[in-house]
């Protein structure tokens, strides 16, 4: 070994060599050799302060992935993880040595120990494990817009509806909720009743909206949202004092790329908003692992990578950890990689300008290495290779290193389908969220309204008909009197009756007339 192995030993022994619990990554290498005493360490402590693991495609990311799931596993941390081809339900199962792996344990100075893991394995169609949902509410009118790939004016108008639910104590569970909402807002009444407060709801807009709504549920995707709401208490569980790895398995959504993204930032967005402060802690309480991270910030709209920037920022201090994986750091937006202190880069190819241009900027996001290239070594990298820099306990950015990683060590591929449809039905969460609840909520409370509304409306219509018919009734036929005619003459005839009457009584009963009197005295001169 010559002097400048020793040195770089060294540098690499004080960098990585945490006094706490840490994550094993591998050892780092010189001039393409690699040094098991130069090992290469992720203290846990600092795992909450997020990462990024990224590189081209079939370089390793997704075993680089597992070996880190793996690792937290046996430290009691759970995980949570995106499974998109379904390929890392074989966690559950122990691997089985081969050359080489044989090989990587030699030049790691390392034995290979298979073991296998506690999985979940959860679903958003409820197809492929335990059915994952949120309510509309739970999601949010930013999250909604972008699924739905709604303007700024449709997103406005979806932001009307959720204030007005909200502001009405009125559920909106499911996207029958939602439809009934929209449709109540946008005319008659309802349309009538927020107009001041909230303003109007065009025809075109309401329209369209609805329009995209009914898209999602003809791809038979509708089932997400709705109750029973997955409860992310679920994701904090252990298994004989192993950290559960919950996978969430995307294999039958894969076109719907904004779907499941963010399907998975709204459950960051819950864990955010429900868990307490944690402070400092020797461990995260949860490390959540969002591969194919690219998709969750194409196309966003600004509130959107707002609120991914806030949570990120903040998410931390509830002891969570947050890992992207995706083919490029530049795949990830200024804001949110400022905040990623633990990088694994595997290779990055450099076949064409844009190529180059991000090879360029990844370089510039590392420390400065008296020991590598970077350009060259980050289009050098083997499989199962990376260029790593992490946080050490104090915060700092360690040395750069190129590292031979060590091997998961459960199987490395898709659990048998036998084997997996055995685990997913004993499953309690399986069968815990399998049947979907429909509660009271703006679905009912407004088709309630409706009515009451349509039912006053009836009964006035009802009295202006009747008051209508007796008009039409009273009105005399040719030729007749009219009823309010016949009645006056009778008022009249018997006031006059009357008068006769009683000049007739009154002389009957001897009552005598007023007369001039005279020397006749009587009425007749007698």
């Amino acid at each position: 070994m010559n002097a400048n192995q020793n040195t770089f030993i060294e540098k690499i022994k004080a960098s990585y060599s945490p006094s706490g619990e840490y994550i094993y990554l591998g050892a780092a290498m010189l001039d393409g050799l690699a040094l098991a005493d130069a090992e290469v360490n992720l203290p846990l402590r600092m795992m909450n302060r997020h990462g990024l693991i990224a590189g081209a495609t079939g370089t390793g990311k997704t075993r680089t992935l597992q070996l880190l799931a793996e690792q937290l596993s046996d430290k009691g941390v759970p995980v949570f993880m995106l499974d998109v081809k379904g390929d890392l339900s074989g966690l559950y199962q122990p691997g089985s040595t081969n050359p080489k792996i044989e090989e990587r344990a030699q030049q790691l100075n390392k034995p290979f120990t298979p073991s296998g893991f506690p999985i979940e394995i959860y679903s958003l169609t409820g197809k492929l494990g335990a059915q994952m949902r949120a309510t509309v509410t739970e999601f949010g009118p930013v999250l909604l817009s972008k699924i739905l790939e709604l303007n700024d004016t449709q997103s406005g108008v979806l932001a009307v509806l959720f204030k007005y639910a909200d502001d009405h104590k009125m559920p909106v569970v499911d996207l029958n909720d939602l439809k009934k909402l929209l449709g109540y807002l946008a005319e008659g009444e309802g349309a009538k009743e927020i107009k001041s407060s909230y303003g109007s709801i065009s025809t075109a807009t309401s329209s369209t909206i609805l329009r995209k709504i009914v898209a999602i549920e003809q791809q038979g995707l509708g089932g997400i949202f709705g109750e029973t709401s997955f409860n992310i208490e679920d994701l904090f569980n252990r298994v004989d004092g192993k950290g559960v790895i919950s996978l969430l398995n995307i294999a039958d959504v894969q076109s719907q790329p904004v779907l499941y993204s963010t399907f998975l930032l709204s459950l960051l967005a819950e864990i955010y908003q429900t868990m307490p402060e944690a402070g400092d802690l020797d461990k995260p309480k949860l490390v959540f692992f969002f591969d194919e991270a690219h998709l969750l910030f194409n196309d966003a709209p600004k509130a959107f990578l707002e609120q991914i920037n806030t949570i990120i920022r903040l998410i931390r201090s509830k002891g969570i950890g947050v890992f992207f994986c995706t083919q490029s750091p530049m795949d990830i937006p200024e804001s949110v990689l400022s905040q990623l202190g633990n990088r694994v880069q595997h290779a990055l190819r450099a076949f064409t300008p844009n190529d180059v241009d991000a090879l360029k900027k990844t370089v510039n996001t590392y420390p400065k290495s008296e020991f590598y290239t970077i350009d060259k070594v980050l289009t050098s990298l083997g499989t199962g290779q990376a260029l790593i820099t992490v946080l050490n306990e104090k915060g700092i950015p360690t040395e750069v290193a190129a590292t031979l990683l060590t091997p998961p060590r459960a199987v490395m591929g898709p659990m048998a389908a036998i084997d997996c449809e055995k685990l997913m039905q004993g499953s309690q969460l399986f069968s815990k969220y399998k049947e979907t609840v429909d509660p009271v909520s703006a679905y009912e409370m407004l088709t309630d309204k409706i009515n009451e509304i349509q039912a006053n409306e009836n009964k006035v219509k009802a009295e202006e008909e009747e008051r209508k018919r007796i008009e039409q009734e009273s009105k005399p036929k040719p030729g007749e009197k009219s009823l309010v005619e016949e009645i006056m003459g009778a008022t009249i005839t018997r006031q006059i009756g009357k008068e006769i009457v009683r000049g007739l009584f009154g002389m009957l009963s001897g009552k005598k007339t007023r007369t001039t009197k005279s020397s006749g005295g009587g009425l007749f001169g007698f």
